[in-house]
């Protein structure tokens, strides 16, 4: 009679009374939020198990028990056991999640330790769990009886990148410099900053910048400094154009073949163009003809000397070398005298070049000049201009 009794009562059990996990068809998979993770992440914990939805009315959770424990560990150390909490009260999921604080070591070579290693925790959200920088995490659920569902995750340490957020820059422009290292992720539930050394051509020496974190978890760092042609100083470079610029980042947290004791430099330059156009850099005058004493000639004369006078201006705020080219031709377009001049131009500086040349005979010549940088990277820092020049009668200038 008591037996039949406590079959009755059994039957009507209300339906939220707790529910008997499936032996046979056992269904509880684990997912992380990732599929790797750095030796200082946050990991993010759901388990999938609809059969531990107790009460369809309130917020269940699973793991806390010695007999059906769930635990997270990495090599010696590991939490147990380490309680999920339903995501809402019918939902069967449950969550949660724990920080792993890596191992004693110097991320920035200051010899000093930035981390603070410790295991601690039982859930659902205040788990610490130390790990290694090549290393793996294993989650179990003891789903049943003799039932233990695991899921393992690889933990790794990464080759930091560091890049500019364009390969040319002008002389006034911002420059963005990006550092993505997940291992500088430190603390998952604040934001990290790292140092990044940029430097010049012009400065060597350059300036230090701190590269802030975009989010808690992101591990992708940002910095941003501005380009100056006068000093360096703070956040502002010293550059002239022509210049490569570079950022640096040294890595202290390299994945293997590496050890934990080995670092490397991780660079990334750019270059800065002028912010003007080469060929608007340098404005080149129409060509004047003088005497030795510099008076105007309104005719010039065969087997007489005369001075050939082009006047440049700087249209920089910046000092700029030259070349100056005077390059005459006869009448059948061959090449009877080439010179050139070197020199430099302050800023906004205006200069008059002078070239003499005694034209051997009667003839129609033409007289081409050109301004550019170097002889040997040939860039025009001026548009050429054309003198047609008639011996023993009067010279036309043609542009």
């Amino acid at each position: 009679m008591y037996e039949f009794f406590l079959g009755f009562l059994l039957i009507l059990a209300p339906v939220f009374a707790e529910s008997i996990p499936d032996y046979e068809k056992p269904f509880a998979p684990i997912y992380t939020d990732k599929p790797q993770y750095s030796w200082t992440d946050k990991i993010i914990i759901s388990i999938v198990a609809p059969s531990w939805n107790s009460n369809s009315n309130q917020i269940d959770s699973i793991g806390e028990s010695d007999s059906h424990p769930i635990k997270i560990s990495s090599g010696e150390n590991f939490l147990k056991p380490y309680r999920l909490t339903e995501t809402s009260s019918s939902s069967g999921i449950f969550s949660g999640e724990i920080i792993l604080t890596g191992f004693l070591h110097d991320v920035d070579g200051d010899g000093t330790f930035d981390t603070n290693p410790k295991t601690s925790g039982t859930g659902p959200t205040n788990g610490f769990l130390q790990v290694e920088n090549d290393d793996s995490i294993t989650i179990s659920f003891e789903f049943a009886d003799g039932i233990v569902l695991t899921e393992s995750i690889p933990i790794t340490w990464n080759m930091g990148v560091i890049q500019f957020s364009k390969n040319i820059f002008f002389t006034n422009d911002s420059v963005q410099i990006r550092v993505i290292d997940p291992d500088m992720n430190l603390n998952p539930e604040a934001i990290d900053t790292i140092t990044v050394e940029v430097f010049s051509d012009s400065d060597n020496s350059g300036i230090e910048v701190v590269a802030t974190e975009t989010s808690e978890r992101s591990g992708d760092f940002i910095a941003n400094i501005s380009l100056s042609t006068n000093t360096s100083s703070g956040n502002r470079l010293y550059v002239l154009p022509g210049d490569n610029i570079f950022a640096k980042y040294d890595d202290y947290t390299l994945p293997k073949p590496f050890s934990k004791s080995d670092e490397t430099s991780i660079e990334t330059s750019a270059t800065v163009d002028y912010s003007i156009p080469s060929i608007d850099r340098i404005h080149a005058s129409t060509i004047s003809f003088s005497d030795g004493f510099g008076n105007p000639l309104d005719s010039l004369v065969s087997n007489t000397q005369m001075q050939i006078v082009g006047t440049i201006e700087n249209q920089l705020t910046y000092e700029q070398d030259f070349v100056y080219f005077f390059q005459i031709k006869n009448s059948e377009n061959s090449v009877i005298s080439l010179s050139w001049i070197k020199g430099k131009l302050s800023p906004n500086q205006s200069l008059d070049i002078s070239q003499s040349w005694i034209p051997e005979k009667s003839d129609n010549y033409i007289l081409e000049t050109y301004v550019w940088n170097s002889l040997n990277e040939s860039i025009p820092l001026s548009p050429p201009t054309i003198a047609s020049i008639i011996i023993d009668w009067f010279y036309k200038i043609q542009k």
